[in-house]
């Protein structure tokens, strides 16, 4: 198995909620594998799974910024080149997480692991 690659990437909504532009396509994305330094994941309902991403101080300065000046846009999640949830940005976003909720596979999460340290899991009272 490979390493995990993640991409985050902006759309903006015009008018009937119609996607104007995708930057995920032909371009950098905002967000990459390169920002996470650690992750926590769980088990979903669904029967995938879900995690919560710490980024970086570069990714969570690029998360402030794109939810103060993006408002009303959308995040896709991409990993490992699949997608993986959209997000809609709605509000500050300053402590550089991301909480993507379901939709990754036992796979993706090995391939996690490979790549970014568990956050440890606080211990119930």
């Amino acid at each position: 198995m490979g390493y995990c690659t993640l991409r985050a990437a902006r759309i903006d909504r015009r008018g009937e909620g119609s996607i104007a532009a995708l930057h995920a396509t032909g371009s950098r994305p905002w967000i990459s594998e390169q920002d996470v330094i650690a992750f926590s994941p769980y088990p979903a309902r669904d029967g995938t799974y879900g995690a919560l991403l710490q980024l970086d101080e570069h990714g969570r300065v690029v998360l402030d910024t794109l939810s103060v000046e993006r408002r009303g846009s959308f995040l896709f999640v991409f990993v490992n080149g699949r997608p993986i949830t959209e997000l809609e940005v709605d509000k500050r976003i300053s402590d550089g997480k991301i909480f993507i909720r379901s939709g990754l596979t036992a796979a993706d999460i090995e391939s996690m692991k490979r790549d970014w340290r568990l956050i440890p899991q606080r211990k119930k009272p």
